[in-house]
């Protein structure tokens, strides 16, 4: 059974934190090569979009996302993805998005965010006396959100229990660091090797 991998989708999210976890969780086979990614037979991962409705998303520079489900008709989420993006401001304010988060995060067997938000998931409560980190313009953000979050501000990804991740790109690495300690290093290797990226 696929292990499924549910990605928050926002107003205002950034395109590569949500999308770069999404090519990297999506494209890992346990078989080798290009030939097994043609089928989903040896994918551990089942990857979804999920939205507080199926309405489209419109995402920094105006790409528009159509989720694969709303919060009420999710199927269970394994590893939730937080993304950041300028569209985690106005959801620090929003009980019904922090509620939703600390509900699902009850549930699944891993948490992790890319960029700015880990701001939503220290908002929620779920970085309490934690080490983790986010986009380095966010760190003092971050810091009076909770102040007994240990905030790194020098690593790409931080795991504490949750995973964390810097800005933007920085959620590759984070989906790869899941990757390795779910299916091993080979596999995140020849997935990096797979998508042409060079491992940090």
């Amino acid at each position: 059974m696929a292990t499924s991998v549910g990605i928050f989708l926002f107003d205002d999210v950034e395109v590569l934190d949500f999308a770069g976890p999404f090519e990297v969780f999506s494209r890992t086979r346990t078989v080798p090569g290009a030939d097994s990614r043609r089928t989903d037979d040896s994918a551990p991962f089942r990857v979804f979009t999920v939205a507080r409705r199926r309405d489209v998303v419109t995402a920094i520079g105006g790409l528009r996302v159509i989720p694969d489900y709303a919060w009420a008709d999710a199927p269970a989420i394994d590893i939730l993805v937080v993304p950041g993006g300028f569209g985690t401001r106005p959801l620090l304010n929003d009980q019904e998005t922090l509620d939703w988060l600390t509900r699902t995060a009850a549930q699944v067997s891993q948490v992790t965010s890319v960029c700015s938000g880990a701001l939503l998931l220290a908002k929620a409560g779920l970085l309490r006396n934690r080490a983790a980190t986010t986009h380095w313009a966010a760190h003092e953000l971050l810091a009076s959100i909770d102040p007994t979050i240990r905030v790194n501000r020098t690593a790409r990804v931080v795991h504490d229990g949750v995973f964390t991740s810097a800005g933007v790109s920085a959620g590759i690495d984070m989906a790869f660091e899941v990757v390795e300690r779910l299916c091993g290093r080979e596999v995140a290797d020849e997935t990096a090797r797979y998508i042409e990226y060079r491992r940090s």
